[in-house]
């Protein structure tokens, strides 16, 4: 089983930067392949950026792509993502998460097996 926990969330203005970061209980064969998630109520989860343990090629969704960035720390099993230049309808609840190798859909809420609790994040603008 593995356990993801995530932090540093919170309250931003608009413009502003976050760093979440994930610590990783362990890693297994079925972890190898970790993103970042964001959900609002009444809308589905939405990924925001993927990266595989071993490999330092991240994938990102299209309201991350050049604001924000996927990272990875094996030697302190902790994943991040840095947000900058934030807005408001960045405003949602940040979920880790922890898969299996996938030939597509890096970026689907399907093809994780783990999640942590969420980690609020507010933008004022």
């Amino acid at each position: 089983q593995v356990q993801l926990g995530e932090s540093g969330g919170g309250s931003v203005q608009a413009g502003g930067s976050l760093r979440l970061s994930c610590t990783v209980s362990r890693y297994t064969d079925d972890s190898v392949l970790m993103a970042w998630f964001r959900q609002v109520p009444g809308k589905e989860r939405e990924g925001v950026a993927a990266i595989y343990r071993s490999y330092n090629s991240p994938f990102y969704g299209e309201p991350a792509k050049g604001r924000f960035t996927i990272a990875i720390d094996n030697a302190r099993n902790t994943l991040y993502l840095q947000m900058n230049r934030l807005k408001a309808e960045d405003t949602a609840t940040y979920y880790c998460a922890a898969g299996a190798a996938v030939d597509s859909g890096v970026l689907q809420a399907a093809s994780y097996k783990y999640w942590g609790q969420g980690t609020p994040v507010t933008v004022s603008s």
